[in-house]
């Protein structure tokens, strides 16, 4: 291994791995375990902050050090969490490698290392370059060199760790400019995982002050671990308009606390009803959503795709359960399972699928049906 500084870098894809302060992240365990070791004569280098109190990122990079420039396609990883070495995973991956042209792909997280690296660019392969950057202060976020290895990028992922630090730290800087930038202008694909899926839709569950359960949102909307729930001038994402996503789907139970979510958003942000989405994924499984708004479900869990159907909420307020009936139609919701080959679809721009089953959820007082 190198250690060396870099002072110019490639144009790249960028990854960004986003976590969640809520969870106890296992999803890449494997990679980080290898975080430094170089595998396959694949050169890895970092360059740390100069000096104590740096305001510049830790850099880890691998591959090809020329920069490169190809024509991307946009697209979007959208990963369950829980991910490491499954079909879901790769399906995502490879997606992603084949939407950046083979250019430079970023992996940005506000903790661990490289362990992205060598499983990107070796396992999966079809890149220039993997770098992961450590971004986990504001002044980082704000670095020239965040914002210019980042706007240079050919991908975008985002994986797991503390989503509340994303919130923090990335949200109103440069970071957040050349991420919209990379995959609006550049048509950079863009994934997150786990915390970085949470922040990949319009609106967010930042949780700010702790981890939300279904039955705690739905007994008070507002509880004091709803804290962090926003949106709307973070990241600006195609298709991801008026949705909030959720993650570790029915490993955690959350579709209860996701359907508070939802009802906040109609409650207290604007969005009507009938406007209000949400996707939920299952650990292990992963939707890739193409540049035209189709996607394919890979993986062995299932995605909930979820819209406002029969009205507001009856009841959304401070210290009481919620009610959100509408004679048990409140939200309709689309289950569809993942598969190997991803043979099951679903359209976000008539917001319909295939292979999947139909369901409506509701709530009175606070007891979450799903018929």
């Amino acid at each position: 291994m190198q250690v060396k500084l870099i002072s110019s870098l490639p144009s790249l894809a960028l990854v960004l791995v986003l976590g969640c302060s809520e969870e106890i992240i296992t999803t890449n365990a494997s990679k980080d375990a290898n975080a430094f070791k170089d595998t396959n004569n694949v050169t890895a280098s970092a360059k740390p902050p100069a000096g104590g109190g740096s305001t510049q990122p830790l850099v880890y990079y691998t591959g090809d050090q020329s920069d490169v420039t190809t024509t991307t396609s946009f697209g979007i990883a959208l990963i369950g969490g829980a991910d490491s070495d499954t079909n879901a995973e790769t399906a995502a991956f490879q997606f992603m490698t084949s939407k950046s042209g083979g250019g430079d792909f970023i992996v940005i997280r506000a903790s661990g290392a490289d362990g992205y690296n060598n499983y990107v660019y070796s396992v999966i392969g079809g890149v220039n370059s993997v770098e992961t950057i450590i971004v986990d202060s504001r002044a980082k976020a704000d670095h020239a060199l965040t914002e210019t290895l980042v706007r240079n990028a050919e991908a975008i992922f985002i994986a797991g760790g503390d989503q509340s630090d994303y919130v923090n730290f990335w949200k109103d800087s440069k970071l957040e400019d050349a991420i919209n930038y990379a995959i609006n202008t550049k048509h950079a694909p863009i994934g997150g995982t786990s915390a970085g899926l949470a922040i990949l839709g319009q609106y967010y569950y930042g949780s700010l002050s702790g981890s939300i359960t279904s039955a705690a949102a739905l007994s008070n909307p507002y509880h004091k671990d709803m804290a962090g729930l926003g949106g709307g001038g973070f990241l600006n994402v195609s298709y991801m308009t008026n949705v909030i996503t959720d993650s570790h789907y029915n490993e955690r139970d959350r579709q209860g606390r996701h359907f508070t979510f939802m009802a906040r958003l109609v409650q207290d942000f604007g969005v009507s009803y009938n406007n209000v989405k949400g996707i939920g994924i299952d650990e292990a499984t992963s939707v890739v959503v193409e540049s035209n708004g189709t996607s394919k479900v890979y993986g062995a869990g299932s995605a909930y795709f979820l819209q406002g159907f029969g009205g507001t909420p009856e009841l959304c307020q401070s210290k009481k359960s919620l009610t959100w009936n509408r004679g048990g139609q409140a939200v309709k919701a689309y289950v569809i399972p993942g598969t190997t080959n991803g043979t099951n679809t679903f359209n976000f721009n008539t917001w319909s699928g295939t292979g999947g089953a139909g369901q409506y959820w509701s709530a009175n007082a606070g007891n979450f049906v799903r018929n």
